[in-house]
Formats: C-alpha cells, structure tokens, sequence
C-alpha cells in the first residue's frame, strides 16, 4: 500500500489546484495526535483513489500561508477541491467511511 505524498510549499499546491479535476488536501502536522490516526485512513484512500483522485498531505507548519488563505484554524482538516474550488473540508479524526463518502461524492 502507498502512502500520500506531501505537498512541498503554495506554489506546488497552487500548481495541483490548476492542474488536477479532484484533489484532495490532509493539512497535518508531525505533533499533531489525531492527524497521526488519521494518516493511515488517508494513505488508504490515496491508494484505493489513485486513478480517479490525488491525495495529498500538507504539513501546515512548513505552509502556514496555506492554512491561512484556507481559515485551517483546527487540524487535522481534510480539504476536497473540485477543478480548484474548495468544496468540503473535514475537521477532526473520522472513521474512513467519512472520508471515502466526501471523495465519492466529488467524482
């Protein structure tokens, strides 16, 4: 199984927004308890998504300017964008199945 890769700074996630129909964005942070529980739930669905969606991690201490722009005051946040638009972000530690519904409901 495959993990998410991160996403390196803004201008590499600003790239992604133009570039990609379906991203998904798991703004995290190494300190962070819940963000650790939920990391294997998001490695999972960038592997089960692989073709019809990118998944990504954000470390939000190395883009804060991202966190920023997006109001992430709470993490872990699990952004979804459709052709460069926000249009859902998960706040917290879901089950899977949370995760899963929102993506499936973009494609």
């Amino acid at each position: 199984m495959g993990t998410a890769a991160f996403i390196q700074d803004e201008a590499e996630f600003d790239s992604l927004l133009a570039s990609e129909s379906i991203l998904v964005v798991d703004c995290t942070a190494t300190w962070c308890g819940p963000c650790k529980v939920i990391a294997p739930l998001i490695d999972q669905l960038a592997d089960e998504y692989a073709d019809l969606a990118k998944v990504l991690k954000l470390d939000l201490d190395a883009n804060k300017p991202v966190a920023k722009r997006f109001g992430i005051k709470s993490i872990p946040a699990v952004m979804f964008f459709k052709d460069g638009e926000l249009v859902e972000t998960i706040v917290g530690a879901k089950p899977y199945d949370d995760f899963q519904a929102m993506l499936e409901r973009q494609l």
